[in-house]
């Protein structure tokens, strides 16, 4: 399938997604590939809420981009922050930088930074749409374009699931979008600043992460795990039309 079809692919899925599972959000990271979503979802009108997860440890080139991108589409980005008192205890008990003393403690950090917030930004909705991509690390090379995630009971849609990153960054380049300026630094995967380290020629694009970490922790709570095959066939729309459908825009 060429980058053209793919594009075409995501634009169609995103169109379906806003038409049939209204209301639906766009999680935005502002990572390269939160970029490419998000100029496809501006570009055509899409009503899908677009929002942010402020863990209050953000680099500030996050913050640069965050309001370039706002700037540009002149469109409403919603940002949820910790909870103060929740943070401000844990803090107390643990320290401002717990997260190098145990996995345990850094997903206690992540969940309250970050899986929190996600849970009241996915309140009311029905549809979660995310930039995961299959090549980005060992743990999410099985994600599929659709799935249903229990916890927040929302399907989750990952319209660039087989994207490469050379196809990314294409996407970027031709459409002349703004990046996080940390890309150019060697930085390919990028979250909170404490948490986030350049990789070097070889690594996996989520090594930068967490990288003290065996690569099988690595993550920060918000993707858990995934459905079963058969348990995203039922969380599909009943009209066999319909369902039919988005199996032809997201089928690689």
């Amino acid at each position: 399938m060429s980058l053209e079809e793919k594009v075409r692919g995501v634009s169609a899925m995103l169109e379906q997604v806003a038409r049939d599972y209204s209301p639906a959000a766009f999680a935005n990271s502002f990572g390269a590939e939160d970029v490419v979503l998000t100029d496809i979802i501006a570009r055509r009108g899409q009503d899908i809420e677009i929002f942010t997860l402020d863990t209050g440890r953000l680099p500030e080139a996050t913050h640069t981009l965050m309001r370039e991108i706002a700037d540009r589409y002149e469109r409403p980005i919603r940002i949820y922050y910790p909870d103060a008192a929740e943070l401000e205890a844990f803090s107390a008990e643990r320290g401002p930088n717990p997260f190098f003393d145990s996995v345990e403690l850094r997903k206690a950090c992540c969940g309250i930074r970050k899986v929190g917030p996600l849970r009241r930004a996915l309140h009311g909705k029905r549809a979660w749409i995310t930039g995961l991509r299959r090549e980005q690390s060992p743990t999410r090379s099985d994600i599929a374009a659709i799935e249903y995630d229990e916890q927040h009971r929302v399907h989750k849609f990952n319209p660039l699931f087989d994207w490469t990153r050379n196809e990314v960054w294409w996407y970027i380049r031709e459409h002349d979008l703004p990046y996080n300026a940390l890309h150019d630094q060697g930085y390919a995967s990028i979250g909170c600043a404490p948490c986030t380290r350049p990789i070097t020629a070889g690594e996996e694009e989520r090594a930068g992460r967490w990288w003290w970490e065996d690569p099988e922790s690595r993550e920060c709570g918000l993707h858990p795990g995934r459905a079963s095959s058969e348990r995203v066939h039922q969380a599909l729309p009943a009209d066999p039309s319909r369902s039919s459908r988005l199996g032809e825009v997201t089928t690689p």
